[in-house]
């Protein structure tokens, strides 16, 4: 299993090197299945709520205030 947040149009300029990265692709995706998730990220998403946590919404906090 390989995970990427790039497109394979960007792996050329994440390697340094077009060629490279296109044989790199081709060998990859021979016998391969993709699978594109699309979607925020479950750990930013974990993050979000942990910080939530632990200060609170900040539209909640400007409310209580007012």
């Amino acid at each position: 299993m390989l995970t990427s947040n790039k497109s394979f149009e960007e792996w050329g300029e994440v390697f340094g090197d077009e060629v490279m990265a296109t044989a790199l692709i081709d060998r990859l995706l021979h016998h391969c299945h993709i699978v594109n998730i699309r979607g925020n990220s479950f750990r930013m998403r974990q993050h979000t709520e942990l910080w939530q946590a632990l200060h609170g919404e900040p539209r909640l906090q400007e409310a209580a205030t007012t």
